[in-house]
């Protein structure tokens, strides 16, 4: 695909969001790449990885397949890729995981080691629960432990003054096991509205913990060194912590750890205990991981005067994306040696998905449907089957990932490159560069702010698919967009068919329990795990979150995330674009039928 060509795809969002934060500059700050030149430096980077595994040709040749799928924009890698590919920093990989240990040095070494992960644009996830609690006499000094929740508060002033490579503030994950001594204190601490702002919080919780919440039984407290019961709390009791804060402010989340463990893939080389910052990638300590994702939305075309699913071009897509990230695996430059040793071990890529949402609107389907889910299930299963067969394919010519040997795989001699290969994030800002809705999320709203994205303005996003949708079916486009802005969503707006509001379902319209059913469908076919918000409206109330997070478990997820509308102070999304000045000049320059923010 040629240079216009790419250029033309980019929406003015898009154009504005590399040009913040992707584009290269000189020393002056000057932008002295074009959108072009960015794709095309980075497949040139990745596909030096062939040069080093097979032959010039084929070095030249995979260029040219990255380069098309990039600027076709039927994929896009994660952000440190996008920024860092070709240039002096080199480091490509989205997430990592580091060991925090019970002693200063290991505390400190842990922060020193995600200082230098986050400098390169890598987001960093931690499991605080080795650390012995609060109040325990430390033998060596006499003094008494500040617990987990106060090292969290070090690492989070860290991470407050460090930017992802100098474009984007760091984020973590945080993680403590349901029982820990000081779970209630961690399960808590966002309820000021000030505190841990640079970290996401989930709760390791256990298949028996869960039994106990059903049961109304209660559990053991553990101490992390000794493996002691210091105490025993009703189960019931702490859930209800958890939901009350999780309603309150969004966090914590649930990490399903036993769900976990029961799919890593390397048990012998030790227990999975937390994920990268949004949940989609469980890791070992020092482990990392490069993703992915392929664009749904680009896949829906016209089949005899029908849309359906181009399932050869989607093919295509899995195949290349699949090699774009094994080759980055090869050619990233890893932050720490510990990193790297264990990072090529186990050669773990998390290919995903993106514009889910837009796809099934294209092809006709409320997101809030039986055949949404359907949709989801056939979609992933496929991805799952291209992806593996194109991992084992590489294996044949490179070789199995060098800890096959003490795998799952090698018990059943199934030969791969990579332990694991799927994995469903975000998208965040690659979402916005390919002009889709995220991840497998549903749209958050047909008219939307984005804030907290460039560090300036905010972004006032229409959804081009809904305008194009009221033009061409003759809808009374300037009044509805006018309600649009304003409010964000059809729901009792007069004259629109309820077809029409049913296939532009938007998030909190959705109930707790499809949007799992959602996650599941996907969950089902990946390996790693699945990044999915539960929406919630304002008025929700804190049994719907309890609900939710009991469906979650049963349903055999590996996480949940639930966020109710207005329960922080600082949204990154809000409904409607507002009344301010800005949003009345947006619509008095926007043609309804034409008009894409």
């Amino acid at each position: 695909m040629s240079g216009g060509s790419a250029v033309a795809l980019l929406s003015p969002n898009a154009l504005r969001v590399l040009h913040a934060r992707y584009l290269r500059r000189d020393a002056a700050r000057r932008v002295i790449e074009t959108p072009e030149a960015l794709f095309r430096r980075v497949a040139r980077a990745v596909a030096q990885a062939e040069l080093l595994l097979g032959t010039a040709r084929e070095a030249d040749d995979w260029q040219e397949a990255f380069h098309g799928l990039l600027t076709s924009l039927d994929f896009l890698p994660n952000s440190p890729a996008l920024m860092n590919a070709g240039t002096p920093l080199g480091q490509l990989s989205a997430c990592f995981v580091l060991p925090v240990e019970d002693t200063m040095e290991g505390i400190f070494g842990s922060l020193r080691a995600m200082a230098l992960v986050q400098r390169t644009g890598g987001g960093t996830g931690f499991s605080f629960s080795r650390l012995r609690p609060r109040g325990e006499v430390v033998a060596s000094t006499g003094g008494e432990a500040s617990g987990p929740v106060s090292f969290m508060r070090v690492f989070d002033c860290a991470t407050e003054n460090i930017k992802q490579g100098g474009r984007r503030r760091g984020a973590n994950m945080g993680v403590l096991r349901v029982d820990h001594p000081d779970i209630l204190e961690f399960v808590e601490a966002k309820l000021d509205g000030r505190s841990l702002q640079n970290f996401n919080l989930s709760v390791a919780v256990t298949d028996r913990f869960m039994e106990a919440v059903e049961a109304g039984e209660s559990y053991e407290l553990v101490h992390p060194g000794s493996g002691r019961s210091v105490n025993r709390i009703r189960a019931r009791e702490v859930f209800d912590r958890i939901v009350d804060a999780a309603w309150r402010t969004g966090d914590p989340g649930l990490l399903f750890l036993d769900a976990v463990n029961r799919a890593n893939p390397t048990p012998a080389l030790g227990e999975i205990e937390t994920t990268n910052p949004c949940g989609e990638v469980p890791l070992l300590p020092y482990e990392s991981c490069v993703l992915g994702s392929i664009n749904l939305a680009n896949m829906v075309q016209p089949v005899s005067g029908e849309p359906d699913v181009d399932w050869d071009r989607l093919g295509h897509a899995v195949s290349v994306g699949v090699r774009f990230l094994d080759d980055v695996i090869e050619v990233t430059r890893e932050p720490l040696p510990e990193i790297g040793e264990v990072t090529r071990g186990n050669r773990k890529i998390g290919l995903g998905v993106m514009g889910f949402a837009e796809c099934l609107i294209l092809l006709g389907v409320s997101y809030d449907s039986d055949d949404a889910v359907a949709w989801g299930d056939r979609l992933m299963a496929f991805i799952a089957e291209e992806a593996t067969k194109a991992s084992r394919e590489l294996a044949e010519r490179r070789g199995v990932f060098p800890n096959w040997g003490r795998s799952v795989y090698a018990a059943s001699g199934e030969r791969i490159r990579n332990a694991t290969r799927f994995s469903i994030a975000p998208t965040g800002t690659i979402s916005i560069i390919a002009g889709t809705s995220g991840g497998i999320e549903p749209l958050f709203a047909l008219a939307y702010r984005r804030e907290h994205t460039l560090g300036g303005a905010p972004l006032l996003e229409v959804n081009p698919i809904f305008q194009r949708y009221a033009e061409e079916h003759r809808l009374d486009a300037k009044h509805i967009l006018e309600q649009v802005l304003a409010r964000g969503h059809l729901r009792g707006v007069p004259g629109v068919p309820e077809e029409t509001r049913r296939l532009f379902v938007t998030a909190a319209e959705i109930s707790p329990r499809r949007h799992l059913q959602i996650q599941q469908a996907f969950q089902r076919h990946v390996d790693n795990a699945v990044s999915k918000t539960v929406n919630l409206p304002e008025e929700s109330d804190p049994q719907e979150v309890a609900q939710a997070y009991l469906e979650a478990w049963r349903l055999g997820l590996k996480g949940i995330t639930i966020f109710r509308s207005g329960s922080k102070d600082a949204q990154v999304l809000t409904l409607g674009v507002g009344e301010d000045a800005t949003s009345r000049e947006f619509f008095a320059r926007c043609d309804p039928g034409a008009c894409r923010l």
